[in-house]
């Protein structure tokens, strides 16, 4: 991305850590939201969170987000991130030690250190003590993704987001590190990068400011249980298709109870499990 910025972490004696993020090179201690994705494939990211409304929120402030190589927080020259499961089967488990230690350092749980060496000894003590952060790791085994979720997350200060691959990540993590287990829905995708930009972009254009129009986010689909009734604008008639009337009355609470109706209808056509 051309407009992003690398930056370097001033934590890093031995091996610099880069990390994306378009609010480099300025104060970002305003930002409502800290938000760090830890990923094996950081152009994933790139690319969506920095386009749009997600572009918008960082350069204003909204949001303080920056995108991490897990790769950065391996010990070993070959950057080793995964190994073999036990008990045999196939693909590969993401390691717990570069997790361990790159959320550890994200969240300010255990000293920076600046010896050469990165310490291989293992931190007993984990589900951090900082209760102002909140780490995730995005799953398909995880808890279904939804806009109740999304609106309860958006008020955290800060989220750590660990993006799964390959088989998954090596229980442990889950255990002792992880505080949510998120899926963004019933399938499986290449990489968990894909569904963190999907969880980003829920999470962020829910925040104050990250819309155009507050009243946006309000009348989104799922904001009351129900789907969004459906929308219109120019020309008030195309191919002998006309608006319906009443949006075009002026009467607002006509207009009200209309997008209500067909909110219901919609969701009792398209959702009916909403409706319970």
């Amino acid at each position: 991305m051309g407009s992003g910025r690398s930056s370097k972490s001033s934590s890093k004696a031995s091996s610099p850590i880069h990390y994306w993020t378009l609010a480099a090179g300025r104060s970002t201690f305003s930002s409502q939201v800290k938000i760090d994705i830890l990923t094996l494939f950081p152009d994933i990211c790139r690319a969506p969170l920095g386009e749009s409304i997600m572009k918008r929120a960082q350069e204003n402030g909204i949001i303080d987000l920056r995108i991490h190589n897990l790769r950065d927080w391996t010990a070993d020259k070959h950057h080793i991130v995964d190994d073999a499961p036990f008990g045999g089967g196939p693909g590969m488990v993401m390691k717990p030690e570069p997790i361990f230690a790159a959320v550890e350092e994200l969240r300010g749980a255990k000293e920076k250190t600046a010896s050469a060496q990165r310490p291989t000894v293992e931190v007993q003590q984990s589900k951090i003590e900082n209760g102002k952060s909140k780490v995730i790791v995005m799953s398909p085994a995880g808890r279904r993704f939804d806009q109740q979720m999304a609106t309860e997350l958006s008020r955290e200060s800060h989220l750590v987001i660990i993006c799964g691959h390959y088989e998954g990540v090596d229980h442990r993590v889950i255990e002792h590190l992880v505080d949510l287990e998120i899926s963004i829905g019933d399938y499986v995708l290449t990489n968990g990068a894909i569904a963190a930009v999907v969880f980003v972009d829920a999470i962020v254009r829910l925040l104050p400011g990250a819309l155009g129009h507050e009243q946006s986010a309000a009348d989104d689909s799922f904001k009351d249980g129900l789907l969004e009734a459906p929308q219109y604008t120019r020309p008030a008639e195309f191919r002998g298709w006309k608006v319906p009337q009443v949006l075009v009355s002026g009467n607002h609470a006509e207009i009200a109870k209309w997008r209500e109706e067909q909110a219901m209808k919609r969701t009792r056509e398209n959702r009916p499990d909403l409706l319970g």
